[in-house]
């Protein structure tokens, strides 16, 4: 007869050691060792519970709570033990807790499967990871409106089709980066709290027969709601894909910002100067000042997209309740944090280094007739409906290309000789200043717009 294994938890049913193979294949240790800490806070609230419900004694949690504070404190002085056959960290913390209490340790997982303890802990680990992630939002945020008001008078071109369209302040591209964040702030606020509801007592699919209170463990561990249905409970990860799609989201915003800081330190635009501290050379080519950082950024954001789509290819066929495959929630979850944080800190670090180039953004503002939209508007105010004054204004752009001249070298001669309506007054209008100023509608790009929007933004 074959000797009965007894070293994993499980092991009771089984006649053979597991085989090396599968238990490198199936061990998450590499990577969820990270949920150490919330998944000693999770047993410390549950092991609670079990006392106030005299499920264990007083004796008997007094006992394994002094003996997880002190696996605690091993964990964070970095002298935790493992061993090879460990096959999570929550296995581990169990293993290890008995070691230091003896048997008792065993009774910590009555009326708990590690399909409700694995849950809980990434739902604590991933409410702290996105109050985290805000931070760096704000920050960022903070650094963007700083940018805008330092440069809150420069003028610079609008951009339709990656064609110059028409003046806007420098500060009001800067403040789009700012709301499109501002929308990510409010995604992961209403992720977060779909992230905040209590899994554990779901136990491994159907609840436990023992009279637990789930809403005792809620309150201790700051839970403002508890899940409703088990089944549901254990085969949930919509929290994790929704987190992933903030976060596909974030990423793709970061990305357009990182392109057009490309876009801008390259001679063709000139826009801008990279800090030295935040570019590389060329091995081969003396002169060059690449832009590693946004390229980069540009290219993580494909890594995130990558996470989200993993995750939802494995969750896209799974029966209920629990499957294994659930274990691969985790390294996309986890890559995907520590990518964002990764760009956001680094993007914050970078921004106020930058140095715009006033001069380049104010010729390429008057190049590219970005002021004919204002003389179509003339037109109009002079009582032209918009589309015969769009037309006129269309053959003084031909004209003035075939001339290579500006809308504002034109004499008043000129303009008459494509409508009587051309007068004096139209002059004023053909300076970069004024058409920005002139747009004045609620979040347009007028100086006293921008200025408003400024100050509502708490620096």
């Amino acid at each position: 007869m074959k000797r009965q294994v007894t070293k994993k938890a499980w092991a009771g049913r089984f006649t053979e050691a597991p085989n090396p193979l599968m238990e490198a294949f199936t061990s998450s240790l590499a990577f969820d060792r990270r949920l150490a800490p919330y998944d000693i806070r999770g047993s410390i609230a549950h092991c609670r519970m079990l006392v106030k419900q005299k499920i264990l004694s007083r004796t008997e949690g007094e006992k394994i709570v002094k003996g997880l504070e002190s696996v605690q404190r091993e964990w964070a002085q970095g002298r935790f033990p493992f061993l090879p056959a460990d096959e999570d960290i929550h296995m581990a913390i169990e293993r290890r807790l008995t070691e230091k209490i003896g048997p008792v340790g065993g009774k910590l997982h009555t009326a708990r499967s590690r399909n409700d303890q694995v849950l809980l802990d990434v739902r604590l680990y991933l409410r702290d990871e996105i109050t985290f992630i805000q931070q760096l939002l704000s920050a960022l945020q903070k650094q963007l409106a700083r940018l805008a008001k330092r440069y809150s008078e420069v003028v610079m071109p609008g951009y339709t089709h990656l064609q110059r369209a028409q003046p806007v302040l420098l500060a009001h591209h800067l403040l789009a980066y700012y709301e499109m964040l501002s929308r990510d702030q409010q995604r992961l606020q209403q992720c977060g709290e779909r992230v905040n509801v209590l899994p554990l007592g779901a136990g491994a699919l159907a609840g436990t027969t023992l009279p637990i209170d789930r809403h005792h463990v809620a309150k201790l561990l700051g839970f403002p709601r508890v899940s409703e249905n088990s089944l549901d409970t254990v085969a949930d990860r919509d929290f994790l894909v929704e987190f992933l799609s903030v976060c596909a989201i974030l990423s793709m915003h970061l990305s357009r910002l990182a392109e057009e800081l490309v876009l801008w330190s390259s001679s063709e635009f000139g826009f801008i100067e990279l800090p030295d501290a935040f570019a590389t050379g060329s091995s081969m080519m003396p002169q060059k000042k690449n832009p590693d950082v946004p390229e980069l950024i540009r290219g993580k954001t494909g890594r995130v997209y990558g996470n989200l789509f993993a995750l939802l290819t494995v969750l896209k066929g799974l029966p209920l309740s629990y499957n294994r495959d659930l274990q691969e929630d985790k390294e996309p979850l986890f890559d995907t944090i520590d990518t964002v944080k990764g760009v956001l800190r680094v993007l914050e670090a970078m921004l106020p280094q930058l140095v715009f180039r006033q001069d380049r953004l104010r010729a390429a503002a008057l190049g590219g007739f970005t002021l004919a939209t204002d003389v179509a508007d003339y037109l109009v105010e002079k009582g032209l409906p918009f589309r015969k004054a769009h037309e006129v204004v269309g053959a003084v752009v031909r004209w003035c290309l075939a001339e290579k001249k500006g809308l504002e070298e034109l004499s008043q001669e000129e303009w008459q000789r494509f409508s009587p309506l051309f007068e004096q007054d139209l002059f004023p209008r053909l300076t970069l200043e004024s058409a920005v100023d002139r747009r004045s509608s609620y979040g347009g790009t007028a100086r006293s717009e921008v200025q408003r929007r400024l100050r509502s933004i708490k620096l």
